[in-house]
């Protein structure tokens, strides 16, 4: 009941009521991006979602516009690229907050597997790609288990994990330790045994 109706509506009143709330914040954060560096506000790109199907994701935009090379090495800290004013909106994701509106709109969760982008999937075998039966979530096990840490595969293991142990009390579980990380840093969680999600 919970992972078929009530995540949903959780999901649509909690990220509607946000969006509201933070409207302010929002006004402010998008003239203190145009002042710290030229270039759009938001930073879009296409990724994939429940059932394999694409949708457009929303952040901040935390680097400089012009172009550069795409690696698959995340960025991390202060690394070439990445404005003043973007270090601390990472930090502290505060980047991600756009993506309420996917939330809201129904092409994300609160809780689930990150989005992918598109290439990923060609290096998922078919049991991973079994993450996709879920919407994808603003923050998820995986990025409570050491996010950028771990390699795909290691966070493809989390994914699936969740997907096969949806429930209220591990979404509020992973919600409260994604708090913790962003108030203490994610090396602070890194390397500890996977035991949030207790099996049913």
């Amino acid at each position: 009941m919970y992972k078929n109706f009530f995540k949903r509506t959780i999901d649509f009143l909690v990220s509607g009521f946000i969006c509201l709330l933070c409207l302010p914040f929002f006004i402010v954060l998008a003239l203190l991006i145009k002042i710290d560096s030229k270039g759009p506000i938001f930073f879009k790109q296409k990724r994939v979602g429940r059932n394999l199907t694409t949708f457009e994701v929303f952040k901040l935009r935390t680097m400089t516009h012009e172009a550069r090379k795409v690696d698959d090495k995340p960025v991390i800290g202060r690394a070439p690229g990445v404005t003043q004013l973007g270090f601390y909106l990472r930090r502290f994701k505060i980047d991600e907050l756009p993506q309420l509106l996917n939330v809201f709109c129904g092409d994300m969760s609160l809780v689930g597997p990150r989005p992918s982008v598109p290439e990923q999937l060609e290096q998922m075998t078919q049991e991973e790609k079994h993450r996709y039966s879920v919407r994808p979530g603003l923050t998820g096990l995986s990025q409570v288990s050491g996010n950028i840490h771990l390699s795909w595969k290691e966070r493809y293991v989390y994914d699936l994990d969740y997907v096969a142990h949806i429930s209220l009390l591990n979404d509020v579980k992973i919600i409260l330790k994604t708090f913790l990380i962003i108030l203490f840093g994610e090396e602070k969680y890194l390397h500890k045994s996977k035991n949030l999600i207790k099996k049913k």
